[in-house]
């Protein structure tokens, strides 16, 4: 799924909706391009939007038949805390299928393949500057391989029962996004109340 179901503009909506005027790249990245566009407003006035343009991603939720999920611990220095996360990464270019962004990197971080891939659903990160949507899939049947980490990439493996990891997220521990929702969207699809 490339994109997310848009929900349909309609007429009620009018009093709230934006319109974009122009849209320039103010910055061009390996990663990410930035751009400002400038927008009218309900009301008629005009405002700018910094845009955070991203390829997207995709992320998954590995759960073996006795309900074991793996994760991955690593230092994200952009926030500095080590985090545990479900395995996930980058598409390698626009319109690449997510489905074969999530079977590379959860190879690539855990050594893991998955004889069935289930899209739980796909997440717009932060709309409110960001374009970047990860698709978030629950990976069962389990084999496993050698794990072959990207050269830039330092972490752990890390498994638990997945119920213990769906607490770690009530009680506030686990906190990024993706992981959060992936971990309690795979739970709910297996049962969990």
């Amino acid at each position: 799924m490339a994109n997310p179901p848009r929900a349909p503009l309609r007429d009620e909506d009018a009093d709230i909706r934006e319109i974009p005027l122009t849209d320039t790249v103010v910055f061009h990245g390996a990663l990410i391009d930035v751009s400002h566009m400038q927008v009218r407003l309900p009301n008629g006035s005009q405002a700018l939007r910094e845009v955070v343009r991203h390829k997207g991603a995709a992320a998954v939720v590995p759960v073996d038949e006795n309900g074991v999920v793996t994760l991955v611990r690593q230092h994200r220095v952009v926030v500095d805390r080590i985090t545990l996360e479900i395995p996930a990464g980058k598409l390698d270019f626009a319109g690449e299928n997510p489905l074969d962004c999530a079977r590379r990197e959860l190879e690539e971080e855990t050594g893991l393949n998955a004889e069935r891939f289930e899209l739980l659903c796909p997440m717009i990160t932060t709309p409110g500057f960001c374009t970047e949507q990860v698709s978030i899939y629950l990976a069962t049947g389990l084999s496993v391989h050698t794990a072959h980490l990207d050269d830039d990439e330092f972490l752990r493996v890390v498994r638990m029962p997945l119920s213990e990891a769906v607490a770690r997220v009530r009680s506030g521990e686990l906190c990024d996004g993706k992981t959060a929702l992936g971990l309690t969207l795979a739970w709910l699809k297996r049962g969990g109340a």
